[in-house]
């Protein structure tokens, strides 16, 4: 299963539209949006994707709980299993425990990917380009053995998409 994961966005609608678009280019089949969405249009975006998704409350979001109902919005840390996999999903990083196969944080703006005793931590960074002249988003794969995350980064004004890949090998337990 590959999931797309973006995270703070904040009011950048175009950029995220075009990191939505790329993910599901690529084969995505579930999308997470890892908190700081800010601008509704963007959950419109998820919504009119086509894909099942989640996308959680980000420090800048409380004025999107009146559209609770109304799009997959949850709060954190939120727990939830897809493809016999378990996930945490996050905004603020306070939960780091590793109590999932798969724990999926923001706010830092920062992409970081670690493996650590069996557990996958990961940011996809900041789709907004706020705090550098770059875009990044991230594709995760699960497989059976294995994680496959595709770290995509964008440099403002360019039309250029690059791709990095990091593998895990996952024990089954």
């Amino acid at each position: 299963m590959k999931i797309g994961i973006i995270a703070d966005t904040h009011t950048k609608v175009k950029k995220a539209k075009r990191a939505i678009d790329t993910l599901i280019k690529d084969g995505a089949e579930f999308m997470l949006h890892a908190g700081d969405i800010v601008d509704v249009e963007v959950l419109h975006l998820l919504k009119e994707s086509g894909l099942r998704y989640e996308a959680v409350y980000g420090n800048n979001d409380a004025h999107l709980s009146q559209f609770h109902n109304q799009f997959n919005l949850v709060q954190e840390p939120y727990y939830f299993k897809l493809s016999n996999t378990t996930f945490k999903l996050m905004h603020l990083p306070f939960y780091m425990t590793p109590d999932t196969d798969v724990v999926i944080f923001a706010h830092t703006h920062e992409f970081s990917v670690e493996f650590t005793g069996n557990t996958l931590f990961l940011n996809s960074g900041e789709v907004c380009a706020r705090n550098k002249p770059l875009s990044e988003w991230a594709m995760l794969e699960i497989k059976d053995d294995e994680f496959v995350v595709t770290r995509y980064t964008r440099a403002n004004k360019s039309d250029e998409i690059k791709k990095e890949e990091f593998n895990y090998i996952r024990e089954k337990q």
